[in-house]
Formats: C-alpha cells, structure tokens, sequence
C-alpha cells in the first residue's frame, strides 16, 4: 500500500496544495513550524479520523475558513482509490470514495492504513491511560473497521447513561435537601425516581452489549502484540529490561473471584461487565458517572517486575512508545499488505543507536513518510525523494 497523491484545501496552515508521492522513501524537510507535521497529519486523519496532535477538529481547518478538505489517492494490490474527507467542525464531516458519497465518513475507513510515530507518542507510556486506550482502539479499527461502529454505539451508551446518572444524582441532593433519609436505591425509587431506574437499566443493557464485544477485542489484541512488542523493545534497548503488557479492566477492584476471569469471550466479559454495574450502582447514582467499563480500563506496560509509567527513564520510555508502532505496524503487515509509515520528527528525539536500529527495521517498508527539520536527521538508509517545505510551500528538490 502507497499514497499516490495528496492534495488540501483549508487545512492546517495550508489554503491549497497538491503533492505527488511514490513508492519507498519520502522526506519533508524544513525549519519548525513551516508545515511539514500538518503535511503527514493529513494521511493520519484518513487512516483513522484523528488527529495526533489534537482531541477536536477545529484548529485542522484554516483560519478563517468553514471547513478543510482532504484528497489522497491512495494505492493497493494495483487497485486505486480516491478519498475525500471533508472536516466541518461543529457539523457532521462527509466523505467520498472514488467521487461517490459514502453514508457516513467511518464507511471509508480502512482504505488507508498508517502507523504513525511522533514525538506525542511519549504519552504512551508517561500519559494518561486513555493514550493508550486509543493506541488500542485505533488499531483495531484498522484492522477490523468495523469496529469504529462498535466504539461509537459503546460511546452513545455511555455518554446516555452518564447523562441519566447526573439526573438521578442531581435528584437525590436534591430529596436530601428536604429529607435526612434518602441514602438508598430503594428510598430514591419511591421519591418519584422509579422511572431513572428503570430507563437506567435499559441504558445498562446497551453499554455491557456493545462494551463487552470492544474489551474481548481488545484483550484479544494484547495478547498478539505482546510477543511482538517484546521483541521490538529488545531490538532496539537490548541492554534494557525485558518489555510486557497486561490489560487492566476498571471492574477488578470491584468485583468478588465468582465471576469469569477477563479474557476473548464475549459472553464472559458480557458477565463481568454486568456484575459490576450492579456492585457499584448506588456509588454511581451518588455521583453521577459510569464507574467500570472500557472507557476506564488501562493497558499496563512494565519493564521486567516494574511500570514503565514512573520507573522507565526517558530513553526506556522512547524505546517502549517505538516497540509499540513498531509492533502495530508488523501486525497489520500480517493481515497482509504494508501499511504506510510515517515518522513524524522522531529521529530528532533519539540517540544515535536507537537511530540506526530503528532505521534499520522500518526501510524495507513499501513507503515510509519523514519529516525533519535539518537534512542530517534523516538517516541515510531513506535515500528517497525529498521535499523542502517553506511558508506553506512544498517543492520537491530535484
């Protein structure tokens, strides 16, 4: 899989810009702020609808337009396919696939498929747990693009539910207000909240059908990468701690050893999910938020007996972060096909072994993207095509 052709229109720093790309090597080159990162940010919001760099859409459309559009042409087994996306922040984004509408903008999902490494990619280890969250929800919907529909009928349940919670809590200050000896689920039902209730329950079925099929995938996702990622760790700290990972469900502190252990069975995790829905009710009622469930669940990575988070030094952190690409990127090799890499300022970020050794594993890749602000931080193994980007303007160097 290559990118054959990128073109913008309101995005980023850039009003209009068309840019012809090839097989194996790319390099954007220019001082910082000129654009480069916005250039490669583009190809990563059509493989997964995100940007790397910030949580909305608003600041990737230009200032003083009303929307930003995306072209890329993108290239796989000799078949080529043309994506639109159009971003319209406050309103619903559209897209096209080879000029024809798609119902909605995920249905084009899957036809580019991108691993992404950036300096942001630190928050993997040393962030918060919805980094990591992403990293895994992000490749299984690159792998499986269905599961986009699934994050989002889980992200409709929850964002219902959570609503109907602050509802039921707001009404029971409210009755506690008036009366010292409303502290409980059945004292808050005959206040007149019977109906909370029961619509919470309707909720509840909702959010453990669509989060128990999202944390069997994910569980189910670890466990390939966990081999992978090891080896990429060793591979590039190999003087370093032994690198592992273990999902963490938010319901284990809640739940009693009578339930099923967390694993790829729906219905298993269907079970657990339910069980600590009903454990925790009536803290969930007090304050107004759903407690358990994947939208709180962490991935854990240790080097040897110990957390990375806390304990990896900045080096160990770098080598984890590119163990975890480099393992997503060798996973979606072997579901067939090379996805595109791109590698967004990173060899600035390390020393000159980690330089080499990860040069060394990802140029053999059918297209790999750089961007780099002076020449020299671009190894010589990508002896490719380079652009020099200025003020907005790409131009190749001949």
């Amino acid at each position: 899989m290559h990118v054959a052709a990128l073109s913008l229109t309101d995005f980023r720093s850039y009003a209009g810009v068309e840019i012809e790309l090839e097989p194996g090597a790319t390099a954007f080159i220019g001082p910082n702020g000129q654009g480069k990162t916005n250039l490669v940010e583009a190809l990563g919001y059509v493989a997964t609808h995100a940007s790397h760099r910030v949580a909305t859409d608003a600041p990737l459309v230009r200032h003083g337009a009303q929307r930003a559009v995306i072209r890329t042409v993108v290239i796989r087994d000799d078949r080529r396919a043309l994506i639109e996306l159009e971003i319209n922040p406050g309103r619903a984004n559209r897209a096209r696939v080879n000029r024809s509408p798609v119902p909605r903008p995920r249905d084009a999902l899957g036809l580019l498929r991108t691993v992404l490494f950036a300096p942001e990619d630190l928050a993997l280890v040393k962030g918060d747990p919805s980094e990591r969250r992403r990293f895994l929800d992000e490749l299984l919907v690159a792998r499986t693009p269905r599961f986009a529909a699934v994050r989002a009928d889980y992200d409709r349940a929850l964002k219902q539910r959570n609503a109907l919670l602050r509802t039921a809590a707001a009404t029971r200050a409210g009755r506690r207000r008036g009366s010292r000896r409303q502290d409980d689920e059945a004292a808050f039902a005959s206040a007149g909240a019977g109906d909370v209730l029961t619509t919470l329950e309707i909720w509840d079925s909702h959010l453990v059908r669509h989060g128990s099929e999202l944390t069997a995938a994910r569980v189910e996702l670890v466990e390939t990468l966990r081999p992978l990622v090891a080896k990429a760790y060793a591979t590039l700290a190999p003087s370093s701690g032994a690198a592992d990972l273990e999902y963490r469900a938010s319901d284990e502190e809640v739940l009693s050893t009578d339930v099923p252990s967390l694993g790829t069975d729906r219905d298993a995790c269907a079970e657990r999910l339910r069980s600590a829905l009903a454990h925790v009710r009536q803290t969930e009622l007090e304050r107004g938020m759903t407690l358990v469930g994947p939208h709180r669940d962490d991935l854990l990575l240790r080097l040897g007996e110990l957390p990375a988070r806390g304990y990896a030094s900045h080096g160990e952190s770098w080598s984890f972060a590119l163990a975890l690409r480099l393992a997503a990127y060798e996973l979606l090799r072997s579901d067939g096909g090379d996805p595109v890499l791109i590698l967004d300022d990173v060899f600035a970020e390390l020393d000159g072994q980690r330089r080499r050794r990860l040069a060394e594993i990802v140029a053999p890749a059918e297209q790999v993207l750089i961007t780099a602000a002076v020449p020299d931080d671009v190894p010589g193994e990508f002896a490719g095509t380079r652009f020099t980007v200025s003020e907005g303007s790409v131009t190749r160097v001949r």
